[in-house]
């Protein structure tokens, strides 16, 4: 069996054929669900065929640049450029006016063909003042879907995330049953399996939410759910991709009646990267790493040691820390203690 992780291969159809032609055994969700959902103007019409609401937004853009411009005056700027394939904010841009427009095009087409190997971009209507909620699903190979409740992800740094929370804890319980509700319709509308997570906005003025992508893959984020639900998520994917059934023993996983909440977690993500610099990547060897430790802390990070050398030729992230308590106040009480512990010297890192 091969687990592709949640970089590089890991939302690649080809990939996952390729796996399967070879009798091998693709931890992650079925190829033709890849397409159907990780691309993001295709996820967008299937979410509109699911009845799951959506932000105005275009086709992938055609090469003439009047018609782009149509395009976007159509849907009224402020607007979002964004990458049809792949995610981690590649190929993403707030273009506010039309003079911006040719330009920013140009240079998310060049950062999505780099990033994904396809430079199709399309163009979103931009909301303001947004919340950036993101529902964690997984369904098996028997036709079960469940889902293991929200992060909140809205903290990001040039569209990636740095900061998850869960759950929201400004939602209410009717928000999270509605928007839990819509993730599970749309991942049944194409009998999804495996881990898979399901993005929405929320107008943070009228409180609506709006679909705005489908990961097909494990995320990053995962911890944070892991913590308060008690799920095992990678062990999940695994057995899933066995034949495990949701429900059963073995799996680890409740019925969707039995998850439940259980506390509060964030996660913080520690990068190689110079705040005073722009957050500019940074380089080199690790010459002393002290993590940190106690009740309710968990950390994630398997090049994060003295002697470990930091290339540029990985995602600048080195460690995830994820603390949880039983409200969110003594939640983020831990991680500040938690981060205060840290040392690491040889290279700037987001500390």
């Amino acid at each position: 069996a091969i687990h592709p992780g949640y970089g590089f291969l890991s939302e690649d159809p080809e990939f996952a054929d390729a796996c399967r032609n070879a009798g091998l055994i693709f931890v992650g969700p079925e190829a033709q669900a890849m397409r159907d959902l990780g691309n993001k103007v295709a996820a967008r019409n299937m979410a509109i065929s699911a009845g799951v609401p959506v932000i105005p937004a275009s086709e992938p853009l055609p090469k003439d640049m009047k018609k782009v411009h149509k395009l976007a005056d159509e849907i009224g700027y402020p607007i979002m450029l964004k990458a049809s394939w792949g995610g981690g904010g590649r190929g993403m841009r707030i273009i506010r006016s039309e003079k911006e427009l040719e330009n920013q095009v140009n240079e998310g087409q060049r950062e999505a063909a780099n990033a994904f190997g396809k430079d199709e971009v399309y163009l979103e209507k931009m909301i303001e003042r947004a919340r950036h909620i993101e529902v964690q699903i997984l369904g098996d190979t028997h036709g079960n879907l469940v889902h293991l409740f929200e992060r909140d992800c809205s903290v990001q740094r040039r569209n990636q995330k740095v900061i998850e929370r869960a759950p929201a804890a400004f939602m209410t319980t009717e928000q999270r049953e509605y928007l839990c509700g819509l993730a599970i319709k749309l991942a049944k509308s194409v009998s999804y399996s495996n881990a898979g997570t399901v993005e929405f906005l929320m107008d943070a003025d009228t409180g609506k939410f709006y679909f705005i992508e489908v990961n097909p893959r494990i995320q990053v984020e995962h911890t944070v759910t892991e913590v308060v639900t008690g799920v095992d998520l990678v062990k999940a994917q695994i057995l899933i991709a066995d034949g495990e059934e949701i429900g059963s023993k073995r799996s680890g996983i409740p019925k969707q009646k039995n998850i439940k909440l259980n506390g509060f977690a964030l996660q913080c993500q520690i990068t190689t990267e110079n705040p005073e610099d722009n957050f500019v990547p940074d380089y080199g060897r690790i010459t002393a790493y002290r993590g940190a430790t106690g009740f309710g802390i968990r950390l994630d990070g398997g090049t994060a040691y003295s002697g470990a050398v930091i290339t540029r030729y990985y995602d600048s992230m080195l460690e995830k820390i994820t603390a949880w308590a039983p409200d969110p106040e003594q939640a983020v009480k831990r991680m500040g203690r938690a981060l205060r512990e840290f040392r690491i010297r040889g290279l700037a890192t987001n500390l």
